[in-house]
């Protein structure tokens, strides 16, 4: 690919400009109507580098096709990403900056000079020395994850459909709607899909390859207190703000998000809502294991357990319902899976470095829904946060790993 001219980066500035923030408190599927712009575009495009299939269903995914154009069997293979970004973050009006030939030095950016981006911070900069790299202008997130995975597929479609002597059996692209909100294969069509393996496009740094993520739970918890007039509330007010905060104390450090990392799950309150007489917790529970998913979920009953001792008037409801699981115990079933991407990895010039997701993407839910799915890198750093970035080189090479791959399965 010495002589192409990607179009990874100029896509990807196009595509972060339109805000596609996903609502996880929405009721709609997808849950912004925003989303669909970008899908909209994107079937646009398609369609004008000749891929007729290329469609957008009423519930916000986009299919396509890039037909076979060897004379034998070879597995279907899916490229794909999300188009929605995360909630944690303001995705509107973003604007991109491409910092030519960065030099190590902090980069402080122009729309908030709080925002402060370092090597100190963020050492995997050190990689970057004299290439270009990305980021916001500082008031959003740059929507890297995972519009870099769009851009990325998206340029392999271009790639491939303008050097047709690239030999490659059927390929799929798709792209998701609501997956940083749990709900990106809620109203997928496998069916419609059609493939036998795939890839989704949505992980880090360069040369690293995911097989595994996190099993997640997700649970809610409803205090049910007794509401009394406080200036009469002596031995009748049982507040459930209180009782909810107790709960939130007790949690304890080595199983929350913010003092764990490698292999160690967390018990993770994202939501906290309610009055006096009633309040409302959300958590997420996340292991690698389904014991450790298991003995969070003991641990949260039993915290419960103990305040519910303590005011006997109250009532609780705990509802856990299950969201994702690891998708390791399948991939292990098709180890090719892994084996043909780190062939790919290698003939880019690079090491595979196979890694666990803290974390869930699409894969994870497609690979118990039939589809064996692991996940590749994009370049993408600092996620959901108005210091996200990305390296132009790490774009570009996972292009390039994913042209290797599609010859790779057609071959073999």
């Amino acid at each position: 690919m010495e002589n192409y001219s990607y179009t990874v980066v100029e896509r990807f500035l196009r595509y972060v400009e339109i805000d596609t923030q996903s609502d996880p408190q929405s009721t709609s599927f997808p849950s912004t109507e925003k989303q669909k712009f970008l899908s909209k575009l994107l079937v646009e495009e398609l369609k004008a580098m000749g891929i007729k299939d290329a469609e957008l269903d009423e519930y916000g995914y986009v299919y396509a096709t890039i037909p076979s154009n060897i004379n034998k069997d070879a597995p279907t293979i899916c490229f794909c990403s999300h188009v929605d970004t995360a909630p944690d973050c303001s995705g509107t009006n973003v604007k991109p900056i491409v910092h030519q030939n960065y030099q190590g030095q902090n980069i402080i950016l122009p729309d908030d000079s709080t925002q402060v981006i370092s090597i100190q911070d963020y050492p995997y900069l050190k990689e970057h020395i004299g290439y270009d790299i990305i980021t916001t202008s500082g008031n959003t997130l740059l929507g890297a994850d995972d519009k870099s995975g769009v851009a990325i597929i998206m340029d392999v479609a271009n790639y491939l459909i303008t050097n047709s002597s690239i030999q490659h059996g059927t390929i799929k692209l798709l792209f998701t709607p609501d997956e940083e909100v749990g709900k990106g294969t809620a109203k997928l069509s496998m069916q419609k899909l059609n493939a036998n393996v795939g890839y989704t496009l949505d992980g880090g740094e360069l040369g690293v390859i995911e097989d595994e993520n996190f099993n997640a739970d997700a649970a809610t918890l409803i205090i049910h207190g007794v509401s009394a007039h406080p200036g009469y509330a002596k031995g009748k007010l049982v507040n459930a703000l209180k009782l909810a905060g107790e709960i939130l104390t007790a949690l304890p450090n080595t199983i929350s998000p913010e003092y764990t990392d490698n292999r160690n799950g967390f018990i993770h309150p994202i939501r906290v809502e309610g009055i006096a007489e009633k309040a409302t917790i959300e958590f997420i529970l996340r292991d690698f294991t389904a014991a450790g998913l298991q003995q969070h979920a003991k641990k949260l009953y039993d915290i419960i357990e103990q305040v519910k001792k303590k005011y006997p008037k109250a009532n609780f409801e705990l509802n856990i319902q299950e969201q994702y699981r690891n998708m390791k115990d399948i991939l292990d079933q098709h180890p090719q899976v892994i084996a043909f991407a780190e062939e790919a990895y290698k003939q880019a010039g690079l090491i595979p470095n196979k890694q666990s997701i803290r974390g869930g993407t699409d894969g994870s839910r497609l690979s118990f829904m039939g589809l064996p799915c692991a996940n590749i890198f994009t370049g993408m750093q600092a996620i959901h946060s108005k210091q996200e970035w990305i390296g132009v080189r790490d774009m570009q090479k996972a292009v390039d790993v994913l042209v290797n791959l599609v010859q790779i399965w057609a071959k073999k």
